[in-house]
């Protein structure tokens, strides 16, 4: 679906830790400001009521660990409220949805990082999403010893940030290989740039995406 039907356009924004995912988004949403396009900013895991309350469990350090099934049953229960409170409702709307993440983390992080089963994952996505999902991923994609030295100096560690180097070896590569898969749906931005350099690259990735959503 595109532009001509009013449906607005759901583009996620993927990527490890340390990317510069918030930078870039902020100079996304300006873009599209300047555009005069309508838009809901967004987040995963969180971006409702009850999404938010479910990001705070599963990133809280003073819990004691969780099962992974756990953490990614609690994933797709947000996501779940997610797509029907907030991101369906905003594109029937006429709105683009930028997202901070989605089902691509899911893949990613419990998937790749915590090496639970692929067709696992999928299973939830087929039945909770019903092919549902966003029309564009930026994947800003950077060294992962690049990306955790940026991310130790933002300040304190989340649980999932305080996981080992190894781990997000695991999901950088998820994601390059999910990129690979979907060339159509991706845009990889290298985030090892400048950050000067990086937005140029994100602000000619949504320029292109508007053109082929018959936005321009």
């Amino acid at each position: 679906m595109n532009a001509s039907v009013n449906r607005g356009c759901f583009i996620s924004i993927e990527g490890t830790e340390g990317v510069g995912k918030s930078t870039q988004i902020q100079a996304l949403t300006d873009r599209l400001s300047e555009r005069g396009q309508s838009y809901v900013l967004t987040r995963e895991p969180g971006g409702t009521e009850v999404g938010e309350a479910i990001r705070n469990l599963l990133l809280s350090t003073e819990l004691p660990g969780m099962d992974h099934r756990t953490e990614l049953l609690l994933m797709f229960a947000a996501r779940a409220e997610h797509i029907h409170a907030k991101i369906i409702p905003a594109l029937e709307a006429g709105s683009w949805v930028i997202s901070d993440r989605f089902t691509d983390a899911s893949f990613a992080y419990q998937g790749g990082g915590r090496q639970l089963p692929m067709e696992k994952i999928a299973g939830l996505e087929s039945w909770l999403q019903e092919g549902f999902g966003p029309d564009f991923t930026l994947l800003l994609d950077a060294p992962v010893e690049v990306g955790l030295a940026r991310a130790q100096k933002r300040g304190p560690q989340d649980r999932i940030e305080q996981e080992a180097v190894e781990f997000f070896e695991r999901v950088r590569q998820t994601y390059l290989d999910r990129a690979a898969a979907e060339p159509d749906r991706f845009r990889i931005v290298d985030a090892a740039q400048d950050e000067q350099t990086v937005t140029r690259d994100v602000l000619l990735a949504i320029d292109d995406i508007a053109r082929s959503w018959g936005a321009a």
